[in-house]
């Protein structure tokens, strides 16, 4: 086999090449996949337009990526599960198994995770935007017959919010509001809608992802930009909703949904954004519970479960699919979220 393949490197903001890069040969325990196609995430954005996000930052050139699917190209010694051919979703999640939280069952917090595409860490932890990629085989999670890839793509952030409707606790009868109706807003609300939400409300500040997620069977969609009292009729009584999935990482969208809130309301906070100031009165005096989400695990191979089932339709979320040649207006789409919700590329 040829021992470079083709990838999506980011070397700065704004600067983002397909090249050759080396590729190795399974060895025991691995699994060559030939991606077939790869969404782009908010993480990848953020390198791309900012080099990183937070403390976190781009030090040398970095592969892009973590949410893929392809089929088996081959594989070593002592996989079993796998035939060549087969095509899998990539879980990007490689914990160590070993560390003191891996053994609790976080391995989210692994203290020597390498996750795809991720500059936490130095060296990087190169990512999945490539032709040919050879990861271990308990990362390849096998899909089911009739799943697209693109589909099958999903199974990452739909993953991430699946773990985040874990930490928000019971959600059978619960009412949800959705802050961000971007796709980990959207994959929020189909999480919680399974797990037995009675009402979910979602807002946003641009109409096209209301838009969608209008369709995914939402109470409503409300734009708080164009109206901004519009979460105002659920303040009454002290608030309405027992939930928050706060998706956007802005401050103000936080903020803004707390009157919303009924006392000892549940806030998980998924969107990671710029550091916010929050009014530690209201949340003291209505009691809420305020937990962080973090990543996945074991949720990856549910989401592939529930989209091969039939479970859930995650189709609705995929805007485009542009050829891997053309990642730069892939992510210049990706970037305008007046024009897409998810936009995958194509490596085959």
């Amino acid at each position: 086999m040829p021992a470079t393949t083709r990838a999506v490197v980011v070397h700065a903001p704004h600067d983002l090449r397909v090249e050759s890069t080396p590729v190795g040969e399974p060895g025991p325990g691995q699994v060559l996949v030939a991606v077939e196609a790869g969404g782009i995430c908010g993480s990848d954005l953020h390198y791309y337009h900012d080099g990183g996000f937070g403390t976190v930052r781009i030090k040398e050139p970095m592969i892009l990526g973590h949410e893929v699917a392809g089929r088996v190209a081959a594989f070593g010694d002592g996989v079993m599960g796998l035939r060549v051919g087969q095509r899998v979703a990539l879980s990007p999640s490689n914990p160590c198994r070993r560390c003191r939280y891996c053994q609790q069952g976080l391995q989210q917090h692994c203290l020597d995770m390498r996750f795809y595409g991720s500059a936490m860490r130095f060296p990087h932890i190169q990512g999945a935007f490539r032709d040919r990629i050879v990861a271990e085989a308990h990362q390849c999670h096998p899909v089911a017959e009739g799943l697209s890839a693109g589909e099958a793509a999903m199974a990452e952030p739909l993953a991430v919010c699946l773990h985040a409707a874990r930490r928000a606790g019971p959600l059978l009868g619960r009412r949800v509001l959705v802050t961000g109706s971007g796709p980990i807003g959207a994959l929020a609300a189909i999480a919680a809608r399974r797990a037995g939400a009675t009402e979910i409300v979602a807002t946003d500040v641009a109409d096209a992802p209301l838009t969608v997620i209008r369709g995914l069977g939402v109470e409503q969609a409300l734009n708080v930009a164009s109206a901004p009292d519009a979460l105002e009729a659920f303040t009454a009584d002290k608030g309405h909703f027992d939930v928050l999935f706060e998706a956007s990482g802005n401050e103000r969208a936080l903020v803004g949904a707390l009157p919303a809130l009924r006392p000892g309301a549940v806030i998980v906070q998924i969107g990671i954004g710029s550091a916010m100031t929050l009014p530690m009165n209201i949340i003291v005096a209505k009691e809420f519970e305020l937990r962080g989400t973090f990543r996945f695990h074991e949720e990856f191979a549910l989401a592939v479960d529930l989209m091969g089932k039939g479970l859930v339709d995650v189709k609705p979320l995929i805007s485009a699919t542009l050829p891997a040649e053309r990642a730069v207006e892939a992510f210049a789409l990706a970037s305008d979220r007046t024009k897409a919700m998810k936009v995958q590329l194509a490596f085959q």
